[in-house]
């Protein structure tokens, strides 16, 4: 008989995936079903929940008290199914469902045949979930007890347990062959009644289900945290320090009316709060993260809690600094201990007061939190060669120990699961059962029991974590009013659940230690909150105690929250006009008019892409102050050679026609607003011939500045304008002399500027192609000085490159312009230039495709272009950046050079980071001596290289041990540190 919990295999014929004809039909309190034999098979359905509920009863949700904690959403039920005739039992049977958590669940039994001639019939026995659901979203966790009650006295029931994920592809879970058919229908197994029938009980515990209809507001008063994708570690501490009432009031009134609101950390806390408090729908935290400074990717990465709640709550604190909620935090979670040396012979004692604000208990060899206490205030022996040195007394045997002084109002509990493994060089996770009381008495800790305030605290908060050391999910179990009644918190979800669930399904353990079978599920933090301090730290919190301008700013939060939601949901129906006026071309140094990567500082308009032309005209009108027939639209679209250039738009058809079929669906649809001259006579904007016509754009290169000046537009006829008879059009443009000889090029592209060389001739004999938004370049003739066809073709070449300090976090970082044909010695030199240095002093770097940090090294020897190292592809113009650092000495050296970090100990035990370079193919011996060079140590003075691990010396390294096999980096960081070996252990 396969024992093992697993799915339910290819269902059988008539099974429920397959055929819920027998569900359906069942209207009385017996089933009718065809035996193989033709005979008529009664099935006794006799289902019960909690005692309450008749037989073949379906129980609606609207039927029962959605704030009854025993009733539909109750979180544990047993339930019993009772089968008639079940030797002849052919088919696939289930009973009536149970409601548990709001879902239907049901006992599902049904007769496996042997796959081969050697395995026996056997009895299959499942627990279904939600079978009728349909949907790909929801899962529910469950555990069971699988029982067949016995018949007899004397018989034992049999019982099995399964612990399973319950979603639409697995809504079944149970055993194929949980009984054998010849134990099934043996009357001395002694579990089928004289009268041929088998009861089958279930007893499910479960979790409260995701992605379906979980109205946490509804049923608990209390609603969840969204997790971003691996933010269950986050939510279960925020929810933990959002019911820590006092602080909670002590964050609202923080000053943050001048924040930002994309950077505060303190006033996205504040929102987070406010929306715990009174929103109905699980609150979002990427405003929260993004203040954190972490990106999209840092959300799916797993952090230290207890480092999280450090730097949240140092944040919070120094927002408070000042204010008059300063000292909240301190009063709420500052405890303190004294640490002590005493001498066993003489009288002599050293101590020193220090701060803490949460205590590191050791669950590894204690069964529980007392007796992690006990280990904690332990005094250590300081005796043989670990003497204390008492100073006048000398060389003392002594204890070194530490005792309380007191602790605070709130008392965060650290249990230390995780510990590094130096055997498996990995931190390990130790699953082993610890317990925790409700209510905890700490007076024998203390250095001065107070007797009219002992140290009596209850349990608040448990923090759970499921997993192991590589990742896992977190939740928290909450006593919020402190008055018993406990709440899961598991992300978006909030459910009620039972004191037994909170208490024994944190301590975690292994095998029949551990709660349903939950063998890495086990609680890692615990919060206590001082009985005496109850009523003061969990006092209510109403909308006196939150600032009106912090209402305010929240509500104007909303509102424009919820206009830019209609917005995006209405976005498919209007489209976007960027306006471009002839301003925006001045000053352009590149080619074409304008940088298309600025067009979101052109003026815009949004509108209905149902719209007509003339109402776009009008909404112009209206928002930028022109009358009708003072301006005139043309489109900017992109030509075959990639460049943009206006275009008139079919003036004789437009008016009337809809915005969505003359951009082709485009948007943003960028278009150019020609406008009247300010001086001109003209009552309104001369019209444009466009069979006639054409327009044209002039641009003034400066040999002296390599500067391009816009000089405006020009429209002339097609026919019989020739170049020479522009030229005094455009000196006067230019403002150069009459006299000055000039040089003439049209701008294809950036890559081609054709000079202009016979100027008799017509614009369209000298012209690529005759075209509206054609560009004609002119210069003053100056020999020796590049012209404008070479002054484009550095453009089309350059790159603007971002140089940023690699040692340097907050360093902004400089710009430069480079050619992307240059190789490395041109484009360090560049660089160089600008930071007036070496530009052999110089170590550059590529950037991490996935984070916005230094990336790889980018060796002096690189042999291709720029272009290559920066992988610039077409002529398309990308930003660009790299990393450097300046160097102590060559780089070419310095490439030979392995960067080593690590820590000397000086013999006062004083402590100093040392940066050391040795050869790379070199060995700690080699790395040694550099240290003694860099620090002048004594030449008799023996040095020794030491790995730490999780503040552990857990290695001494060999001096010919190779520096290629040391690593930073494993399972666990590690840390190296040199000192000198002191002269009693030379010979160890």
């Amino acid at each position: 008989m396969d024992e093992q919990s697993i799915q339910m295999p290819d269902p059988l014929p008539n099974s429920p995936q397959q055929n819920s004809t027998l569900e359906a039909d069942v209207t009385e309190t017996q089933e009718r079903m065809e035996t193989d034999e033709g005979e008529v098979l009664e099935v006794n359905n006799t289902s019960m929940i909690n005692g309450d509920v008749s037989d073949n009863e379906e129980i609606k949700s609207d039927e029962i008290d959605a704030d009854d904690e025993y009733g539909f959403y109750k979180s544990e039920a047993t339930f019993s199914f009772t089968v008639d005739n079940i030797h002849k039992l052919s088919e696939s049977v289930t009973s009536t469902p149970t409601y548990v958590r709001g879902l239907p669940w049901r006992i599902l039994v049904m007769p496996r045949p042997g796959h081969d001639r050697t395995s026996m019939k056997s009895l299959g026995y499942f627990l279904q979930c939600n079978a009728e659901n349909e949907s790909n979203a929801w899962s529910c966790h469950g555990s069971a007890e699988l029982r067949i009650l016995p018949a007899k006295e004397e018989v034992p029931m049999l019982e099995k347990k399964i612990d399973h994920l319950f979603y639409c592809k697995e809504n079944d879970w149970g055993f194929s062959q949980f009984l054998s058919w010849a134990d099934v229908i043996s009357p001395e197994k002694g579990f089928m009644t004289a009268d041929k029938k088998m009861t089958f009980q279930v007893h499910v515990f479960a979790d409260a289900p995701h992605g379906l209809a979980w109205d946490s507001r509804k049923l608990t008063g209390y609603i969840g945290l969204k997790n971003q994708g691996a933010t269950c570690y986050m939510n279960s501490l925020l929810q933990t320090l959002f019911f820590t009432n006092k602080l909670r009031r002590a964050v609202y009134l923080m000053p943050t009316e001048s924040d930002d609101s994309l950077k505060s950390v303190s006033l996205a806390l504040q929102r987070v709060f406010y929306e715990l408090q009174y929103n109905d729908k699980p609150v979002g935290t990427k405003k929260l993260t993004k203040s954190f400074g972490w990106e999209t990717l840092d959300s799916f990465m797993q952090h230290d809690v207890q480092e999280l709640c450090r730097v949240l709550l140092d944040n919070v604190e120094l927002k408070m600094k000042g204010t008059c909620v300063e000292g909240t935090i301190p009063e709420l979670l500052e405890g303190k201990f004294k640490s002590y040396v005493k001498c066993k012979d003489v009288d002599y004692i050293s101590s020193r007061e220090e701060s803490f604000f949460d205590i590191q208990l050791v669950v590894k060899g204690n069964k529980d939190v007392m007796e992690s206490f006990r280990t904690y205030i332990k005094p250590d022996t300081l005796d043989g060669d670990n003497k204390f040195d008492a100073g006048d007394y000398g060389m003392q045997d002594a204890e070194k120990g530490i005792i309380f002084k007191y602790f605070p109002p709130v008392l965060h509990l650290q249990l230390l699961r995780f510990q590094y493994d130096p055997a498996a060089d990995m931190y390990v996770k130790t699953n082993d059962r610890y317990e925790f009381p409700e209510t905890l008495i700490l007076d024998e800790f203390l250095e001065e029991p107070d007797d009219k305030d002992p140290a009596i605290y209850v349990l608040h908060a448990i923090l759970v974590h499921s997993g192991d050391n590589h990742g896992g999910h977190y939740v928290s179990y909450l006593n919020p009013e402190g008055d018993g009644k406990w709440f899961k918190f598991d992300d978006d979800v909030v459910s009620r659940c039972t004191k037994k669930e909170a208490f024994m399904g944190s301590f975690g353990g292994v095998g029949d230690d551990s709660f349903v079978g939950r063998n890495s599920t086990n609680a890692y933090m615990l919060v206590y909150i001082r009985k005496s301090k109850a009523d003061e730290v969990l006092c209510k919190v109403g909308d006196k105690d939150i600032p009106d301008q912090l209402l305010h700013r929240l509500s104007e939060e909303r509102k424009l929250e919820a206009f830019r939601r209609k917005e995006r949901a209405e976005s498919h129906l209007y489209m976007a006009v960027n306006i471009i006026t002839e301003d925006m071309f001045c000053g352009h140094q590149g080619e074409d008019l304008f940088d298309f990567e600025r067009s979101h500082m052109a003026r815009h308009v949004k509108i209905l892409k149902q719209a007509s032309y003339m109402e776009l005209l009008q909404l112009i009108s209206a928002a930028l102050g022109y009358p009708l027939h003072s301006f005139r639209l043309w489109l900017f679209s992109q030509r075959p050679n990639s460049t943009w250039r206006p275009t008139i738009l079919d003036t004789a058809d437009t008016p009337g026609k809809q915005l969505i079929d003359i951009a082709e669906n485009d948007s943003p649809w960028h278009v150019w607003l020609e406008t009247m001259p300010p001086d001109s006579p003209e009552p309104s904007l001369p019209p444009f011939d466009k069979q006639g016509d054409i327009l044209l754009f002039l641009k003034m290169f400066s040999p002296y500045t390599q500067t391009i000046s816009y000089c405006g537009h020009i429209t002339v006829p097609i026919d019989g304008t020739t170049i020479i008879a522009m030229e005094t059009e455009l000196r006067k443009r230019g403002g150069l002399n009459p006299t000055v000889p000039i040089l003439m090029f049209e701008e294809v592209c950036a890559s081609e500027v054709r000079p202009i060389h016979d100027r008799s001739r017509q614009l369209g004999e000298m012209m690529d192609k005759l075209m509206d938004g054609n560009i004609i370049v002119f210069q003053p003739a100056v020999p020796n000085f590049p012209d404008a066809a070479r002054y484009f073709l550095d453009i089309f070449y350059r790159v603007d490159v971002l140089l940023c300090d690699k040692n340097d976090p907050l360093d902004q970082g400089f710009v430069v312009s480079l050619n992307r044909n240059w190789n490395y010695g041109q484009f360090a030199e560049k660089v160089a230039e600008r930071l007036d240095t070496d530009p052999m002093m110089l170590q550059f770097f590529r950037v991490q495709s996935t984070r916005d940090m230094a990336g790889s090294v980018i060796r002096s020897s690189f042999d291709g272009q720029l272009k290559d190292l920066l992988q610039i592809y077409g002529t398309r113009k990308q930003s660009k950046r790299l990393y450097y650092q300046q160097l102590t000495m060559k780089v070419d050296e310095f490439e030979t050079k392995r960067q080593f970090r690590c820590m000397y100990v000086h013999p006062n035990m004083k402590e100093e980071e040392v940066v050391l370079y040795p050869n790379k193919n070199g060995c700690v011996q080699s790395l040694l001596e550099e240290c003694r060079t860099k620090l002048s140590i004594e030449g008799s003075k023996e040095l020794r290289l030491m790995e730490v691990v999780g503040n552990k010396i857990c290695n001494i390294l060999r001096k010919e041990k190779s520096l290629e096999e040391i690593s930073f980096y494993g399972q666990a960081p590690r840390l190296y540190r040199i000192e000198t070996i002191p002269d009693d252990q030379k010979q160890v």
